[in-house]
């Protein structure tokens, strides 16, 4: 702390120049919905090139595509015909989920992609539909409509769902509110996509089992009295053949992952179990002892579908609020699989653009035949390790769908329905991650909370229960944290003027007859009042302390508010009763390194008048050290000696 003697003149804070309102607007605006500030491409630009980089930055394949070259096309022609392996089982069992008719699922395989391929960023990004948002679309249209006896107004729902969910997904791009998906935090996300794969793996006992009539219900409890409650229909060939298609799908998996040159292996099993349930039903004539099967499948591209998206319909608020709530999940799963994948290959992915991707492909799609796509884990990895150089890969995923959709859609009559539950189990444990859940347990203990409540809400409630458990607890949080931050007491790291948390650094050592409190969090009308109490509390217990100890008597309280980046009317209040309070108890209020924000509001409200500018300081070992100067003064007074070889040594300095 140095010699109490020397005492050198503090540097002054500094008061920014005030700027005028409308620029201080644009400056506020520009940093919440232009973080990356996407213009500085168009500085010092003439205007037929602005054009085209505008255009470029809309449409990306208009920037990638002059430098594309053969050796691309045959790595994306490899990967394309990869996981369109994937994608013709997946979207047929997905669709399935979703209670629609399986072509649609291959419909979805066809349009989105080609639509993706124009105006996403992501060079590894596999588009396709998903078993969770499939699971919402059934569960939210299911409860309104059902799709056993009233089917087409069940699929014109879930087209209307979809072209809502992609104007949604659209209008946060083009505005760039992409920050609202942030509000689903990864525990809520690791919680909510093991619940609804555990929902997912639950459904799908219908048809391991050979049931016909079946729960709607998503929750645990419904599942098992429905399956247990028809027992006596369970079919045995059709779950011994289920679980051998289980046990192939699941070993081609542990393959792949212990062997990763053999990814090709995991991505042809689904393609490969249709082919041989398919061939085996065939021969057998298994169909006629219990084992159902996908039955006729419309050959064809997809029929246009805008007249019947069912704007007039009395569900219209359902089909609104299923396709804002699968919008989100599908945003936050498309965008987070996007950036995990650009990291491996030291590249970036713009966060809106691939919103507006994402909703241009579902707005697209509603209008041909699909239902909600994104960028599901499993294919973009199939894609991804199958050496895929741009979104070319989607392309061909498409063309190798457009010639299943135009020739190919007979042979899939007789595939067992068996066989499609079981590529959606085994797809579905790959999304239970329990391994970030005991990571969260031990990094996190409220996020594993939130995760687990995600987890049990969707599993023994719905899907819609354990989204909003989730979300509500997160924002919880996020208002505890804002509402009731925390205030640290420092100390002095012994030979330094540095000064950190006792709790955090227990070798810091208090200063006598000063308490120096750090706030960790921006001060406003919601933790104003807390922070009042939060810091006479401080003050009181540091008073009872120093009597109980029979230590030097409390003189200052100094205020670390290096980490408050803003401070609203509300918190100026609090600081001056805070002052009123602190001078009725004869002490003095000190403030250290107030940001730039704060020091401007403070003078605006001539708080800084009110305390005096010589009272607060640039860092806290300056504020230290003016109190420690004056409270040796104040000692020395009583002794004229000391008091001259003081003013004699502060006098040289």
């Amino acid at each position: 702390m140095g010699n109490d003697y020397y005492y050198e003149c503090p540097h002054p804070v500094a008061i920014p120049p005030a700027k005028p309102f409308i620029e201080s607007i644009k400056s506020g605006i520009k940093e919440t919905l232009f973080p990356d500030d996407p213009f500085r491409q168009f500085k010092n630009q003439p205007a037929s090139r602005k054009f085209i980089l505008g255009l470029q930055y809309f449409v990306p394949v208009l920037e990638w595509a002059p430098r594309y070259t053969f050796e691309f096309f045959k790595a994306d022609l490899i990967a394309g015909i990869t996981i369109a392996s994937l994608a013709v089982p997946q979207g047929i069992s997905y669709a399935s989920l979703a209670n629609l008719p399986p072509i649609l699922g291959l419909y979805s395989s066809f349009v989105p992609p080609l639509v993706y391929a124009m105006l996403g960023s992501s060079k590894d990004l596999a588009v396709g539909t998903v078993a969770v948002a499939s699971l919402l679309i059934s569960s939210m249209l299911g409860k309104e409509v059902n799709p056993n006896e009233n089917p087409k107004l069940y699929v014109h729902l879930a087209l209307t769902a979809t072209f809502f969910a992609g104007v949604f997904q659209a209008a946060l791009g083009f505005l760039r509110l992409g920050f609202i998906v942030d509000f689903l935090s990864h525990a809520t996300i690791v919680g909510f996509m093991g619940g609804a794969a555990t929902v997912v793996c639950l459904q799908q006992l219908k048809g391991i089992l050979g049931l016909v009539r079946f729960t709607h219900g998503t929750d645990l409890v419904s599942v098992m009295r429905s399956v247990f409650s028809q027992a006596h229909q369970w079919r045995w060939e059709s779950g011994v053949l289920g679980c051998c298609f289980l046990f192939f799908l699941i070993l081609t998996r542990y393959v792949s992952k212990r062997k990763p040159g053999f990814f090709w292996i995991s991505a042809m099993a689904p393609l490969t179990s249709v082919i041989v349930g398919s061939v085996l039903v065939y021969l057998t004539h298994a169909e006629q002892n219990g084992v159902q099967v996908i039955g006729h499948l419309k050959k064809g591209l997809n029929p246009p579908t805008v007249s019947e998206l069912a704007f007039g319909s009395p569900y219209l608020m359902t089909a609104i609020k299923t396709g804002i709530i699968t919008g989100v999940i599908a945003l936050a799963e498309g965008v987070a699989v996007g950036r995990s994948f650009a990291m491996f290959k030291n590249y970036h992915i713009d966060g809106n653009k691939e919103m507006i991707a994402f909703g241009m492909m579902n707005i697209a799609g509603s209008c041909t035949s699909c239902y909600l796509t994104t960028g599901p884990f499993s294919r973009t990895a199939v894609n991804f390790n199958a050496g895929c150089k741009t979104a070319v890969s989607n392309i061909v995923m498409a063309t190798a769908v457009m010639i299943t959709l135009l020739f190919l859609t007979p042979l899939f009559h007789y595939t067992p329905l068996v066989v499609l539950s079981s590529i959606i189990i085994a797809a579905m444990l790959g999304l239970i991650d329990y391994e970030a859940a005991i990571s969260l347990w031990k990094v996190d203990k409220c996020d594993f909370i939130v995760c687990m409540s995600a987890y049990i809400g969707v599993v023994f409630g719905s899907v819609e229960i354990g989204l909003v458990i989730a979300v509500a607890i997160s924002l919880l949080r996020m208002l505890m944290s804002v509402a009731r931050p925390r205030t640290f007491l420092l100390g002095n790291i012994p030979n330094s003027m540095i000064y950190r948390s006792i709790d955090q650094y227990p070798i810091a050592n208090n200063v006598p007859g000063v308490l120096i409190l750090q706030i960790d969090a921006p001060v406003y009308f919601a933790n104003a009042n807390y922070l009042r109490e939060r810091i006479s509390r401080w003050i009181y217990e540091e008073e009872e302390k120093l009597k109980s100890t029979g230590g030097s008597s409390l003189q200052y309280v100094i205020l670390d508010l290096s980490a408050v980046g803003s401070i609203d009317t509300s918190g100026i209040s609090m600081l001056e009763e805070v002052k009123k309070n602190i001078d009725r108890r004869d002490l003095k209020l000190v403030l250290a390194n107030p940001r730039s924000e704060v020091i401007k509001k403070l003078e605006k409200s001539k708080f800084m008048e009110s305390i005096g500018q010589e009272w607060i300081y640039l860092t806290v070992g300056e504020a230290v050290a003016a109190c420690n100067f004056t409270l040796h003064r104040s000692k020395s007074s009583n002794n004229p000696a000391t008091e001259k070889v003081e003013l004699d040594a502060h006098d040289n300095v």
